[in-house]
């Protein structure tokens, strides 16, 4: 399997791309700074380029066979707008089995039916802008058709793997708290070949 990566730079993403590198699988990955990628991801193939241009977005895509996106939202639309420019790329190139790494704020709401947790008292983030962006990604891949999964993870510090990590389909675990990157990125990573959540978000903590 070779693997197209978006935000492999980041802490889920770079973390995803070592156990696909570990697994044997290619990568190529969408980077902006081929120096520091190269210090943070070795062993990949690169596409230099920004994740809101079209032509970028579809050479990482070309001739891969499945999707991961860690792109964060970094105070700006790049989520939003990317998400549609990759939707777009993997129906061109027939590509259909995608994981996106999301926010517990998108996932609904326990006690208000309707609602999304950041929408809610559930959710203790003041500032909704990163979770709004994230809602365009799920919106954009619930008309795709394609083959999805969300893996949205609650608070996330920066840790190694603990195991006995807690999932519920489109809901957050009760009382969940936290999940480390290195137990986020596992759960993508083995969720992108088990495809057992195809068309949901999962709330993941421990």
């Amino acid at each position: 399997m070779k693997l197209a990566v978006f935000g492999g730079t980041g802490r889920v993403g770079s973390e995803i791309v070592r156990l696909a590198l570990g697994d044997g699988l290619e990568v190529k990955a969408l980077v902006r700074d081929e120096k520091r990628a190269m210090e943070v991801i070795p062993g990949v193939e690169f596409v230099i380029g920004d994740a809101k241009n079209e032509e970028d977005v579809k050479k990482t895509i070309a001739t891969c066979d499945a999707v991961i996106s860690a792109l964060n939202t970094d105070k700006t639309d790049t989520l939003s707008k990317s998400s549609l420019l990759i939707v777009k790329a993997m129906k061109e190139e027939g590509i259909k089995r995608i994981v996106t790494i999301g926010t517990a704020g998108i996932l609904n709401s326990r006690f208000e039916k309707g609602k999304y947790r950041y929408q809610t008292n559930e959710s203790k983030r003041k500032k909704t802008f990163a979770a709004e962006e994230h809602v365009k990604v799920y919106e954009a891949l619930q008309h795709s058709r394609l083959d999805w999964t969300i893996i949205c993870p609650t608070y996330l510090p920066d840790g190694e793997r603990h195991g006995n990590i807690r999932f519920e389909r489109d809901l957050l675990p009760e009382d969940g708290k936290k999940i480390t990157v290195a137990d986020t990125a596992f759960f993508a990573y083995e969720e992108l070949k088990k495809k057992e959540f195809l068309a949901h978000r999962v709330g993941i903590c421990y």
